[in-house]
């Protein structure tokens, strides 16, 4: 067992108790002179003095000297001496003789010696006789007396634990406001998933992380190093990073290394990587497995693929498995297949979603379909959203679009953008155009170009077709539908930028039209080249609008074809002519090819003449 309690406890008389936070300040020769005052006082049969010098020497560590006086002074009735010969036996190791002063002491009202007893019998299994001194002692107002007996009833999951973790910390006991901290954050999270359940929030939460955050900084002002960590990371998450830092620093250089680690990312996102490969080091030498990664990616990215390694080994054996899965990750980038695979399957085995979901990928690739499946159904199980959107592309591969869907329906509801792109796909197949959109919506917004584009067809089709303007308003206004075209267009989907020059070509803007057909045309676009072709001869600029739709018939575009027959029968190319409207009745459409064939064969028929 500690020694028992703190000054107050070693030196009850109170004359040589400090008020928290502040230092002993008399230097060598002044502690002299008072010991040899006291001496004086206690020889000459002063009670009081010869319990002060006992305490004296007791904390300077002379048990021999201190034992006589404070015998002398219990045996006159000093409570305070025989608390401390109690901590003095107990030191010597003579346990039951110093519970019995320690008995003496708080019977006479001492709670520091109520509470030194019942930590003794706490340390014995009585519970019953630890609480009933325990709660003596924290009654009296004893700070470490009330800590000892919320430690105590916390341990029982006693209610009435977080009354006297309250006390002691309202009274200056760092640990107890730390610990009380921890339960009401404890209860603000139970709290926020409650809420999130019901979608309603009584305010409880709140209460209780706002109040966590005051007995957090109180310990922390106090040198608590792991309330200065809880501290640094409820400023950081509310996006107060310099105080965050400054609370990360002060626990990081107390050594601990979480805060290290913390300190390190804030500095890295700060843009100071040096200083943060500085903390993160600190902190891996300590042991912090995610200190030891941030490293291995710190090298990793600067192509020290070794040290890479020998750091996220080091987090392996520190138990994050994150270390096996980014081991995982640099033996794929290096082609190293195999080791890649043992990497992912060390993660996964030990319950890494991502690194299963990474091994199914990997297995998929070298063709082990029925070997992926369970992976992905195990990483998707487990969170993985990528994975379960990957379940779905493996079900569209075997025609199961019932299970595709439920699985992209799974990914999307996660936020998936891809996976609610394909959701809404398959509700337009299937008629549900509200569910669609709001599932197009959420993939648009989510950046996806494709189904931006979508969402626009969607809101296109309901349109009333072409009604003029009333009297009185702008000949234009943007609709809905025109800026998600425009949002596709500019994310570089080609089909979506054709038809953003349609539109600007409809209200007479030829410049903006050619823009976005020459955008699309050049992406590869037949129908960007076809329509800016026709822009280009209508502005009279033929032979540039012949290249591109030469482009756009190499490409497979009919109509393209037949404009090329066209252009060269007008200028007597009857060869050439007759070898594009070829071409145009191949391609088609029905139409197309119904026109090129007559035009073929007038050729035909003008050539053999």
């Amino acid at each position: 067992m500690d020694v028992m309690g703190d000054m107050a406890t070693l030196y009850e008389t109170g004359r040589f108790v400090q008020p928290a936070g502040q230092e002993e300040t008399r230097d060598e020769a002044t502690e002299a002179a008072e010991e040899a005052r006291q001496r004086l006082a206690a020889e000459a049969g002063d009670v009081e003095a010869m319990s002060v010098l006992g305490a004296m020497l007791l904390r300077r560590g002379d048990l021999d000297g201190a034992e006589p006086h404070l015998r002398a002074a219990t045996a006159a009735g000093d409570r305070a001496a025989a608390n401390n010969l109690g901590v003095l036996l107990h030191q010597r190791g003579y346990p039951e003789e110093a519970a019995g002063w320690w008995r003496i002491a708080a019977v006479a009202g001492s709670a520091a010696a109520a509470h030194a007893l019942g930590r003794h019998y706490r340390e014995r299994g009585d519970e019953p006789a630890a609480e009933y001194w325990l709660r003596q002692s924290a009654e009296q107002g004893h700070a470490l007396g009330a800590y000892a007996l919320a430690d105590l009833l916390e341990h029982r999951g006693d209610d009435e634990a977080e009354k006297w973790m309250r006390a002691a910390a309202e009274r200056g006991h760092r640990e107890g406001a730390y610990r009380l901290a921890r339960a009401l954050d404890r209860r603000a999270a139970a709290a926020a998933d409650i809420a999130e359940d019901t979608d309603g929030d009584n305010g409880v939460g709140a209460g209780a992380a706002e109040e966590a955050e005051q007995w957090y900084r109180q310990a922390a002002a106090r040198g608590h190093r792991r309330a200065a960590l809880y501290l640094g990371s409820i400023l950081e998450r509310r996006g107060e990073l310099k105080e965050a830092g400054r609370w990360y620093l002060t626990s990081a250089k107390d050594g601990e290394a979480r805060a290290a680690c913390a300190l390190g990312f804030l500095l890295r996102d700060a843009g100071d990587e040096e200083s943060a490969a500085v903390w993160w080091l600190r902190a891996a030498q300590e042991g912090d497995g995610n200190a030891a990664n941030a490293l291995g990616a710190l090298h990793a990215e600067r192509g020290q693929t070794q040290t890479a390694e020998r750091w996220y080994r080091a987090a392996m054996d520190a138990g994050d498995v994150n270390g096996a899965y980014n081991l995982g990750l640099l033996c794929a980038e290096q082609g190293r297949t195999a080791q890649a695979e043992q990497w992912y399957r060390r993660a996964a085995y030990a319950g890494h979603r991502e690194a299963a979901n990474a091994l199914a990928i990997l297995l998929l690739q070298g063709g082990d379909q029925t070997g992926a499946e369970p992976w992905f159904s195990k990483a998707a199980e487990a969170g993985s959203v990528d994975a379960a959107f990957n379940l779905g592309i493996l079900y569209t591969g075997r025609g199961d679009e019932a299970a595709a869907l439920r699985w992209y329906e799974r990914a999307a509801a996660a936020g998936h953008t891809e996976a609610a792109l394909q959701v809404g796909i398959a509700r337009l197949r299937d008629g549900d155009e509200q569910e669609a959109e709001r599932h197009l919506r959420c993939a648009a917004g989510g950046g996806s170009a494709e189904a931006a584009y979508r969402l626009a067809t969607v809101l296109d089709a309901r349109q009333p077709a072409g009604a003029g303007p009333e009297l009185g308003e702008p000949v234009h206004r943007r609709t809905e539908c025109e800026e998600w075209y425009e949002r596709a267009a500019s994310q570089g989907h080609r089909r979506a930028q054709v038809r953003v020059g349609m539109l600007a070509a409809a209200r007479g803007d030829v410049v903006e039209a050619a823009r976005w057909y020459r955008e699309a045309a050049e992406a590869g676009s037949r129908n960007g080249a076809f329509n800016l072709g026709l822009l280009l001869a209508r502005e009279g600029s033929e032979p540039e609008a012949v290249v591109w739709w030469k482009r756009a018939a190499d490409d497979g575009h009919g109509r393209a074809a037949l404009r090329l027959a066209l252009v060269y029968a007008r200028r007597g190319e009857l060869v050439e002519g007759q070898r594009w409207a070829d071409l145009a009745v191949t391609l088609g459409p029905g139409e197309v090819a119904e026109r090129a064939a007559r035009l073929r064969d007038a050729l035909r028929e003008e050539l053999s003449a």
